[in-house]
């Protein structure tokens, strides 16, 4: 894995995945995913007041984990130049079976920032329809999940007693549209 070449900031590219870019820009190493623009975090709440949560293996932690709808802006040739609200739209479509009236940015940032350049843009939910089946694309194996909002403590505590890993964005992102509403 040794050097290859360099980043239009300078850093120097140390290898390159089929996903993944490792760089070393001035002696902090970190990664980068070539083509995509950003990462959509969608908090989906039917009328009924149910959360949407997706459940998928993810091989870098080697275990299932519960999440909220997300996924990658602009990925792959198909979906090049679209809006973060247009692969929010996708991605809750594609993975939960639902389709929104309403997307509302709700906050946006970095990820994690000792590791990775992704930004994360998470979008409130709203008017959901059902369109399908969900369950992801060819490549993924989802499994949704209609949480009633009161039975979410109790629903995330099973989860992680039955060893599944439960991502906090989930907190964050109930947070956020807790934060607009009293806005």
């Amino acid at each position: 894995m040794g050097e290859k070449s360099t980043t239009s900031g300078g850093g120097r590219i140390l290898a390159t995945g089929k996903y993944l870019t490792l760089i070393d820009d001035h002696g902090w190493e970190y990664v980068t995913r070539p083509g995509v623009t950003g990462i959509v975090v969608i908090v989906a709440v039917t009328d009924d007041e149910k959360l949407l949560l997706v459940e998928q293996h993810r091989t870098a932690v080697h275990r299932r984990v519960i999440e909220l709808p997300a996924g990658m802006v602009g990925d792959g040739e198909a979906h090049a130049g679209e809006s973060l609200r247009d692969a929010a739209g996708r991605e809750l479509a594609e993975e939960t079976g639902f389709a929104a009236r309403e997307l509302e940015p709700l906050a946006e940032g970095p990820i994690a920032v000792g590791i990775s350049d992704e930004t994360i843009s998470f979008f409130h939910a709203r008017g959901l329809t059902r369109v399908g089946p969900g369950g992801g694309d060819a490549t993924e194996a989802i499994t949704v999940h209609q949480v009633p909002l009161p039975r979410l403590r109790a629903f995330l505590a099973g989860c992680a007693a039955d060893g599944l890993a439960v991502d906090p964005k989930i907190f964050a992102g109930l947070y956020l549209i807790d934060a607009a509403v009293r806005a």
